[in-house]
């Protein structure tokens, strides 16, 4: 099994989309079975991997090599390291929770649940590819279920426009472009993250067309000295692929695709969005710059700092005064992506771990936060946190649940966000300590917003309307809830082991770039 457990985990997802094409629309009962077991598959693989990983062995382990195309260096090249394990966890766990978050689609149940197979199986194929082509490839196809995600099933925002849009089922429907249509939302991310692949592509052809190796083999390229391609390229290279994978991170000012994207997105894509595509923007850049080019990265890397406290500060006090549940969310995932860019800047052993550690809690927090906004927009058809209130008295488990993310989501102790948080802080704190002072000052705004929103959502007075709302009672309403709390909890208290896993990782790395064996 250890073999081809890395080809399991991608193409049992992919396997699961190829099948339900075949099922017919009227049968939706068999089309979520399908999607449940070829997630769970996906998910109980990936848990295999994390307990088989050997934290003491090889950087790279589970290795398997196809060749595609030899004539031009091009194979299906699988392998993963202390870095993207914990991401390919949190993208199994994301696709089955957001399976049963959808469960009540009625609407082309079919193609929902086919497009957000191939999200998910396109983001596991970034975190385990080591050839640069299909890193690329998998990179590209993220892009394109999420255009029509938000187009098809997702919601206008600020009252553009009813649910019961008469162009739903025309031509025009995907020309929607005013400037609050779920249609404007998905094509603006298209756009932005089109853009930004292509100036990562640009620079990824600059690395296969300089090395001299006619491969995209990443870890071949890897044995290549910067001095063989030039100082002043190798600084284009680095600026290119950073700021290209950076506009879907999104780093500051790059952003604004971002929080639109989320507040249109229905439920299950929103949390496959904030939770792992936007994670492949600072993985990319780990894989590529920093393995590449790890003197370019000691460089230009206070770049980074400098950018990130646009992401907290900026994203933070925006949150702060949105008044859409999904917005205030949205938001809060820019500015908690900028303390992540942090970690990765301080370039050390400790801020980087706690970097990746913050990419896996941040995936499960703000997954919760967006299975349960998802929730009470469905029950309430508002997202107006002024409108709503006391709904804790209709959805006590939602209510709770709601305010276990919103602690995890600011750090509180015993949830693994608190342990990432703490990381990053004090390994930056020594290379940037301006800057996590501020960025410290970031996380008392994500108290004020997150809690403000928790207040406004659940506790005060219930309008009548909302008299009637349900809770979260049924099995495949609680299951992802309780999946999500669960790993959040439990890697809380029990952080060693996964830290140790993405030590493995980080270790090299930074020696690599620091030249200090640490």
């Amino acid at each position: 099994m250890e073999h081809y457990l890395l080809s399991l985990i991608l193409f049992s997802l992919f396997f699961g989309a190829v099948l339900l094409i075949f099922v017919p629309n009227h049968m939706p009962r068999l089309v979520r079975a399908i999607a449940v077991v070829a997630s769970s598959v996906s998910l109980i693989a990936s848990f295999y991997l994390l307990y088989a990983f050997d934290s003491q062995g090889p950087q790279f382990q589970f290795i398997e090599r196809y060749l595609w195309a030899p004539t031009l260096g091009i194979s299906l090249y699988l392998g993963v390291d202390g870095v993207s394990v914990p991401l390919v966890l949190a993208s199994s766990v994301l696709i089955l929770s957001g399976i049963f978050v959808s469960w009540h689609i009625q609407d082309r149940t079919k193609e929902f649940y086919v497009l957000l197979l191939v999200l998910a199986a396109a983001t596991i194929g970034v975190y385990i590819s080591l050839d640069l082509f299909f890193l690329y490839f998998f990179y590209e196809m993220s892009v394109i279920p999420m255009y029509f995600l938000i187009a098809v099933w997702g919601s206008h925002t600020k009252g553009y426009l009813t649910s019961n849009d008469p162009m739903k089922d025309s031509t025009a429907f995907f020309f929607n472009f005013g400037a609050n249509s779920r249609e404007y939302a998905a094509m603006k991310l298209v756009l932005f993250l089109s853009a930004g692949a292509v100036v990562a592509l640009m620079g990824i052809l600059l690395i296969y067309a300089y090395s001299g190796l006619q491969s995209f083999d990443l870890l071949a390229l890897s044995r290549i000295p910067e001095a063989h391609y030039g100082k002043a390229l190798v600084s284009v290279i680095w600026l290119l692929v950073f700021f290209g994978f950076a506009s879907i991170a999104p780093i500051w000012p790059l952003h604004s695709w971002s929080p639109v994207g989320h507040a249109s997105a229905p439920a299950a894509t929103s949390m496959l969005h904030a939770g792992v595509l936007m994670k492949l923007g600072h993985f990319s850049i780990i894989r590529v710059a920093f393995l590449l080019f790890p003197e370019a990265t000691r460089q230009w890397m206070p770049l980074a700092a400098a950018l990130c406290i646009g992401n907290i500060i900026y994203g933070g006090l925006v949150a702060l005064y949105q008044k859409d549940t999904k917005y205030v969310i949205g938001y809060s995932s820019s500015s908690h992506m900028g303390f992540i860019f942090l970690g990765m800047a301080a370039l050390n052993r400790l801020s980087l771990t706690g970097a990746v550690l913050y990419m896996f809690a941040h995936a499960l927090a703000t997954g919760l936060l967006f299975a349960m906004a998802g929730w009470v927009y469905d029950k309430t058809h508002t997202r107006d946190i002024p409108s709503l209130g006391g709904l804790c008295q209709r959805m006590p488990f939602v209510a709770g649940a709601f305010t276990l993310a919103v602690a995890a989501s600011f750090g509180l102790p015993l949830t693994v966000n608190f342990i990432g948080e703490l990381m990053i802080i004090i390994g930056s704190f020594s290379v940037y300590p301006k800057i996590t002072i501020i960025a410290v000052l970031g996380i008392c705004v994500t108290l004020c917003y997150l809690l403000r929103m928790l207040h406004g959502v659940f506790f005060g007075q219930m309008d009548v309307r909302y008299a009637g709302v349900e809770d979260a009672k049924a099995w495949h309403d609680r299951l992802p809830i309780l999946l999500m709390l669960a790993l959040t909890l439990y890697y809380g208290i029990f952080p060693s082991q996964f830290i140790q896993v993405i030590q493995s990782g980080i270790t090299p790395l930074v020696t690599q770039i620091t030249g200090v064996s640490q």
